[in-house]
């Protein structure tokens, strides 16, 4: 049986990748989606294990020590990190996954998985991310500032990935994501 083959997708909070992704696994049942686990609280409406896997800070730590992550990292005072034993389950069963995750975690992901692909969403500007952040409703004026300057941090490690998307338009930028994960097929 052919492998599956692994995408990391990335980007700055609010770049719209999250939406980009839901979009490219509504095209193919083929294409799995690696549910992140975090020790942060869930924002109103996220649903455990559909959202991410919401866990304590004891749990998440013993998972690192176990070796049960692909990935993993702090930010803003909480934990995000891969569950490693599905993804690998996935691939070799012959589905392609998709991780949503920061640089950070990307970077430990090519280490670990070389043959992983990696793409990075940009958003069209720093005053449009402002916009998305302040239009979600979710967070203070502080964390919407952490997370711009966090942003800009990201942005400049796109140079790291393989592929980066511009999200003006997000029908526009998951046919781009969907035209790269083509083009890597076999």
């Amino acid at each position: 049986m052919k492998k599956g083959k692994l995408f990391v997708i990335s980007g700055p909070s609010g770049a719209g990748k999250g939406t980009i992704c839901k979009k490219v696994l509504e095209t193919d049942s083929n294409i799995k989606f690696s549910v992140s686990m975090t020790t942060r609280s869930p924002r109103e409406g996220e649903v455990n294990a559909v959202d991410y896997h919401f866990t304590d800070k004891e749990s998440f730590l013993n998972l690192i020590e176990e070796g049960g992550l692909l990935e993993h990292n702090c930010y803003l005072d909480n934990y995000y990190g891969t569950p490693k034993k599905q993804v690998m389950q996935w691939i070799e069963s012959g589905h392609d996954v998709i991780l949503e995750i920061d640089y950070h975690g990307a970077i430990q992901v090519r280490e670990a998985y070389p043959e992983c692909i990696m793409i990075f969403i940009m958003p069209p500007s720093v005053e449009e991310l402002k916009q998305r952040l302040c239009g979600r409703g979710s967070e203070t004026e502080d964390v919407i500032n952490k997370r711009l300057e966090e942003a800009c941090n990201d942005i400049a490690h796109a140079d790291m990935y393989d592929y980066c998307v511009v999200n003006e338009d997000v029908e526009s930028a998951t046919a781009q994501v969907l035209e790269i994960m083509k083009d890597k097929e076999d």
